[in-house]
């Protein structure tokens, strides 16, 4: 008689790849992550340990730092399903991720198990018949080092941050927290901020030369002055950031506009005669395939995803077998790897452009993690990007990790580059030039580019054949003014590049750390960039004040280290914890020593380097960032003015200031009277920034009609025929023809739309929200709605149902679930674990789950 193998992995996904590559005799089921946790609030905690101080915590920090877990709320159901399983199962197969987590959530998993049957620890980095059919071969044991840095990192994070937040909460506002990580991380965005408060910009002139040839008719370049009288013409570079001047002024010349103007006349009529050419040779060597930190910069620059978009999808590739385990910070390769690769090149581009040996690379961080292979496709014959069966993010990821992947593997790329000097009467000019003698591995890949081949054209800057004494034929001479620019505010890609560099967390945490600083509300993104708010300037302001050495970057390194040792077994994690929080100088201590020191209203109070000495105060409260005026009212009260979240702390003028508290200080003046009911019309400025007001707010009318004024208008800049177009939203177009609701068009968060019984629909470019009529409106809401590209469409049941709503089965991040109109829901959990029981659902079923929900 055969026996029973009960498999276990973290998600659905997961379970039904691997159940592809297993035999019947086994059960793979998902435990949907962690099933042990430490309690998330007062009501996980048991009741017989409710009264203990340290419960509150999670962790009983007299009792050798004993961490208290228990079952989260909404695990419990998949505990019992385990269990069952496990009854009629001989063989126990744990086969979480390799990494420190997925080695806890085994560890956990016996805990809460206590399986009687022999266990089998199972590890692969990418699942793939051959793979699984060698962990199978392979197992091992729990690895109770990894084990033990996984829970000292997590009891670690919970008492620095349970006991240091409340503190936050006391002297800043309710609400707010600190991080083991997530503070290093906030003080370099917080930095930056504070290096554009104090940037003092310079402007300087330059020359530049478009149409130089030389014969008329002849290709044409370009060229810059570099020397003037026999100085160096000043670039941005030259200049200081703090001051503004130039760093040194020896043998520098700032070109200011009229110098310009007159050197731009004497070139017209000088000869442009070529005084030197110099060229050189040079060789590109193609970057190591991805890790994870490499992953997530690379996925923001090229495609724009955030870095936990970039995890989100790349979590999902591995688990439908397309990649290998995307949590490293290894860039080997195995051979395996290696020969895919090589012969993929061969096949596709031929063997000029294999690297003549095979390139390895090795990891250069020391805590470098647990994980064996680079990021690759997984295999031994790789997918290629227009077979991996997606579209949207996950097929663009994939395909930048399939073409870094064969870029390693790829020769060299050789160049040519020429820097020619011209001498213009007293001044010299350059040009340069670049031709790419043989592209090699940038056919395939080139950093920060999409398209390789439109990458290529744009590193080609092509120069005629020039030989030294020529006389070239001018070209169009044009005076250019030029200001330096304040330090760039970070990325998520620069942010993850500096967290590395600085060894801030590890490459897995990066995405956490970025993620917690955005949902707290201590950054906010604007575009691309991550620009710091003013409760974040508060936070660090405090945390720099009196717990510097817990947010000092070489603290933070040490500290990550040292969680490596305890991994590899050269340190004990309960001495290491106890010195942390109980020492002399631990965390503790720390805080009962400063907790009197700190005045709450001046932790509340903002610096602002580029502003200070006005007068006037900046400060933090429950409902966002306010000035207090050193000016008061008639009745001698404060003024106070809210400072709209969209101004960045470096971009408050004092102008802004004079501007907010005057516009407090003379109360609401109508820009204008509606002409169809009399009612005045404000434009005001709240938190969120400027919006027009119908009417006053009064007790008849609490909630006066209210419109956020566009970007292109400002609060001096509106007109009365703005507001009324402004305030004339949401237009009601019309009643739908079959449904009898009204059809409406309005802006939100996203842009313009039109909207019908919670069916909601963009408005396309040439569309215009304040013209677009019924007719119009219906033909965008007949449109079908475009799935999330996280969702694949299982089952369609389209319009049949007597819900009267469109009805569909998905497959989506947490597994299958059903989309009724435009709401998703969930499905039983004993059908959403099998993928079997989801595909056989009949319209009748899946209508009676729906009716559940409502009743619910």
């Amino acid at each position: 008689m055969s026996l029973t193998h009960l498999v276990i992995v973290e998600s659905p996904t997961k379970a039904k790849t691997i159940k592809k590559f297993l035999s019947k005799d086994y059960i793979v089921e998902a435990s949907m992550g962690h099933l042990r946790d430490l309690p998330q609030s007062a009501a996980e905690i048991p009741k017989d340990l409710k009264k203990e101080d340290w419960a509150k915590l999670g962790v009983d920090v007299d009792n050798n730092f004993e961490p208290l877990y228990v079952t989260p709320k909404g695990k419990f159901k998949f505990v019992r399903e385990l269990k069952k399983k496990l009854k009629s199962a001989d063989v126990l197969y744990l086969a979480t991720d390799e990494d420190r987590e997925g080695e806890s959530i085994s560890w956990h998993l016996t805990q809460i198990l206590s399986p009687k049957v022999p266990v089998k620890r199972m590890v692969f980095h990418e699942i793939t018949k051959q793979a699984i059919a060698e962990a199978l071969e392979n197992c091992r044991d729990i690895d109770m080092q990894l084990v033990r840095a996984q829970e000292a990192r997590r009891v670690l994070d919970r008492i620095f941050g349970y006991t240091l937040s409340p503190l936050l909460w006391k002297k800043i506002c309710y609400g707010l927290s600190a991080g083991r990580v997530q503070s290093s991380g906030l003080r370099l965005i917080v930095e930056r901020e504070r290096e554009r408060m104090i940037f003092k910009k310079a402007d300087y002139w330059g020359i530049k030369v478009e149409g130089l040839s030389l014969e008329e008719g002849k290709a044409k370049f370009t060229a810059k002055i570099t020397h003037s009288e026999g100085l160096k013409v000043a670039v941005g570079k030259d200049f200081d950031d703090k001051t503004g001047k130039l760093v040194s002024d020896k043998g520098l010349r700032v070109l200011t506009e009229k110098e310009s103007l007159k050197l731009v006349e004497e070139g017209k009529k000088e000869d442009w005669k070529v005084e030197a050419i110099k060229e050189t040779h040079s060789v590109s060597r193609p970057l190591p395939p991805f890790i994870t930190s490499t992953l997530q910069q690379e996925g923001n620059r090229k495609l724009g995803m955030s870095t936990r978009e970039v995890m989100g999808v790349a979590q999902k590739l591995y688990e439908e077998g397309l990649i290998t385990y995307m949590r490293t910070d290894s860039p080997t390769l195995s051979k395996q790897a290696v020969k895919a690769a090589r012969d993929q090149i061969q096949s596709l581009y031929g063997e000029e452009f294999l690297s003549p040996e095979i390139r390895q690379f090795k990891s250069k961080s020391k805590g470098a993690q647990e994980a064996h292979e680079a990021i690759r496709p997984a295999g031994d014959t790789f997918v290629l990007p227009k077979d991996c069966g997606f579209s949207g993010k996950e097929a663009s990821l994939y395909e930048l990790i399939w073409k870094r992947t064969l870029a390693c593997q790829m020769a060299e790329a050789k160049k040519s580059s020429q820097v020619v000097k011209i001498k213009v009467g007293e001044s010299d000019y350059q040009a340069n030039g670049t031709k790419i003698l043989f592209p090699g591995f940038l056919r395939v890949y080139v950093e920060g580019k999409d398209d390789p081949n439109a990458a290529l054209d744009d590193k080609e800057v092509i120069l005629p054949h020039l030989e030294k004494g020529d006389i070239l034929s001018k070209g169009t001479l044009k005076p250019s003014e030029h200001s330096t620019k304040p330090p760039a505010r970070f990325t998520e890609a620069s942010l993850v590049n500096n967290l590395e560099k600085k060894e801030i967390g590890r490459p897995s945490t990066y995405a956490s750390i970025i993620n917690t600083i955005l949902d707290r509300g201590y950054v906010r993104r604007v575009g691309n960039t991550m620009v710091p708010t003013f409760t974040g300037l508060a936070v660090i302001q405090l945390l720099e004040n009196y717990f510097e050495n817990l947010i000092n970057y070489e603290f933070t390194r040490t500290m990550e280290q040292s969680l490596d040792d305890i991994a590899y077994g050269e340190l004990d994690h309960k001495k290491y914890l106890k010195k942390f929080y109980l020492g002399k100088t631990g965390l503790k201590s720390k805080v009962e020593e400063n907790e009197k020191k700190i005045k709450p209203e001046d932790t509340r109070t903002i610096s602002l380097p580029h502003i200070n000495g006005k007068k006037a105060e900046i400060k933090v409260g429950r409902f966002g960032p306010y000035i207090i005026s050193d000016k008061k009212t008639e009745a001698d009260d404060e003024i106070r003015a809210s400072i709209p979240e969209d101004i960045a702390p470096a971009d408050l003028k004092v102008e802004d200031i004079d501007q907010l508290i005057e516009m407090q200080e003379k109360g609401p003046v109508p820009i204008g009277v509606h002409p169809d009911n009399g009612e005045n019309i404000y434009c005001l400025i709240g938190r969120y920034g400027a919006y027009l007001q119908l009417g006053e707010k009064t007790e008849e009318n609490p909630k006066p009609r209210r419109s956020s004024l566009p970007k292109n208008l400002t609060p001096q800049t509106v007109e009365l025929s703005d507001a009324l177009r402004i305030l004339s939203l949401p237009r009601e177009l019309g009643a739908h023809p079959e449904k009898g609701e009204p059809v409406l068009a309005n802006v939100g968060r996203f842009g313009p739309y039109v909207m019908c019984d919670g069916e909601f629909r963009s408005l396309k470019k040439e569309d215009d929200v304040y013209e677009v009529v019924l007719e119009r409106a219906l033909e965008l809401l007949a449109q079908e709605k475009k799935a999330s590209r996280r969702s694949k469409l299982l089952k369609d049941f389209g319009d049949k149902s007597k819900l009267k709503k469109k009805i569909g089965i998905y497959e989506g991040k947490y597994g299958p679930y059903i989309k009724f109109g435009s709401k998703n829901i969930g499905l039983p959990d004993d059908i959403k674990s099998d993928e079997e029981k989801v595909l056989k659902l009949t319209l009748k079923e899946v209508e009676k789950i729906i009716e559940e929900k409502k009743k619910k």
